[in-house]
């Protein structure tokens, strides 16, 4: 298998092809064959150092993908070999209130991300995408998408009828 992996900061350049072990999933776990990404600024930032000095190097970075179930390991019902998949930006963060427990789960940063041909994930980490989304499409849901949602629905969520205006070209807007 073949990724990306970040040996020590200074952006984008500073990603190196590699050929890496040929992930096996274990109990519980998937095998999703990676099939888009997406770049969000703060994958940018993981690669400048910018988003946090002590990750641990080296680093598989980003953290927005889809992709299709390769293979699933002993106990995987949710999913079965051929489904598409996208993946939850935290792996560990299923329900309830953030904790840096779930925090340390974060692809891309806490631990590798995405930017390999396959990686192995917990099946509770994956979301089915619907068959009107290309991989493109749902590559960019886990984490920016998510981001926009909550901004427009949690706190004071916005009503039909309303008017929302969005600034800039930035990551989420």
């Amino acid at each position: 298998m073949r990724g990306y992996r970040l040996h020590d900061y200074g952006g984008p350049d500073a990603l190196q092809l590699e050929d890496l072990p040929d992930p096996t999933p274990g109990p519980g776990e998937v095998l999703v064959r990676i099939r888009a990404t997406s770049l969000n600024y703060r994958d940018l930032m993981v690669c400048k150092g910018q988003y946090s000095r002590s990750l641990s190097l080296p680093l598989i970075p980003l953290s927005d993908g889809a992709g299709e179930v390769a293979e699933v390991g002993p106990g995987v019902t949710r999913v079965k070999p051929g489904d598409r998949v996208t993946m939850a930006f935290m792996t560990a963060w299923l329900e309830g209130e953030a904790s840096e427990a779930k925090a340390r789960s974060a692809l891309g940063g806490a631990i590798d991300g995405v930017l390999a041909e396959s990686r192995v994930f917990p099946q509770e980490a994956l979301v089915p995408v619907p068959d009107h989304l290309s991989y493109e499409e749902a590559a960019t849901l886990p984490c920016a998408a998510v981001t926009a949602w909550h901004a427009l629905m949690v706190g004071r969520p916005l009503t039909p009828g309303e008017t929302l205006l969005v600034q800039g070209t930035g990551g989420v807007s």
